[in-house]
């Protein structure tokens, strides 16, 4: 029922990073496909001033993430919620912040349209988006290990992949959201911080 990822226990701590100077001093954090968990277990033991709210359309997931916040006992992290990013309803209608970690690649580009139209309904003007992943650039992979990868993606589901910026950016700023930041993180992966400042178009 537990589950642990590897990649999560190598990306958490450069994740902090990013996420120390980023997120706000306090408020309502909104992870949308937490996975197993383990990543909101660990930002919220590092930052106790923020609540967070974890989220997935896997059952499975789920019980994972609530597996490890029944280990973990921390008092600013909420049950985990089901949420499906690609939605046009999310079950939670406000949030100071929004994590999406390792989700665009591996599910349809409905999900990353509906992530960026969902973070425009809860996020009040000046609020961050971060999302963590492998991106290209105009094109061009950061790393073979990428483009295998994606090859990889493709293989398994057609509409999976490793996207490209110079796609993402245009959907974020048609939902009021600004490319405020690229920043390059171990093993060939990105984060992107957004702010949203404007009604979606």
């Amino acid at each position: 029922m537990r589950r642990t990822s590897p990649a999560a226990l190598r990306n958490r701590g450069p994740l902090l990073e990013v996420l120390e100077d980023v997120l706000p001093p306090a408020g309502l954090v909104l992870e949308v496909a937490s996975g197993s968990g383990e990543h909101v277990v660990f930002f919220a033991s590092a930052l106790p001033a923020l609540q967070f709210q974890p989220t997935d359309r896997d059952p499975e997931a789920r019980a994972s993430i609530a597996a490890h916040l029944g280990e973990a006992n921390l008092p600013n992290v909420r049950a985990p919620i089901e949420l499906d990013a690609a939605s046009p309803r999310w079950p939670i209608a406000q949030a100071d912040a929004l994590l999406c970690i390792n989700m665009i690649h591996i599910a349809p580009l409905a999900a990353t349209r509906g992530l960026f139209a969902g973070a425009a309904r809860v996020l009040p003007p000046g609020a961050p988006l971060l999302t963590y992943g492998p991106y290209r650039f105009s094109g061009s992979f950061t790393a073979e290990s990428n483009a295998a990868f994606d090859r990889s993606l493709r293989a398994q589901d057609p509409a999976w992949g490793v996207r490209d910026v110079d796609e993402l950016f245009p959907l974020a700023v048609a939902h009021g959201l600004h490319p405020e930041r690229t920043v390059a993180l171990p093993a060939n992966n990105h984060a992107l911080v957004f702010r949203r400042v404007s009604p979606a178009a």
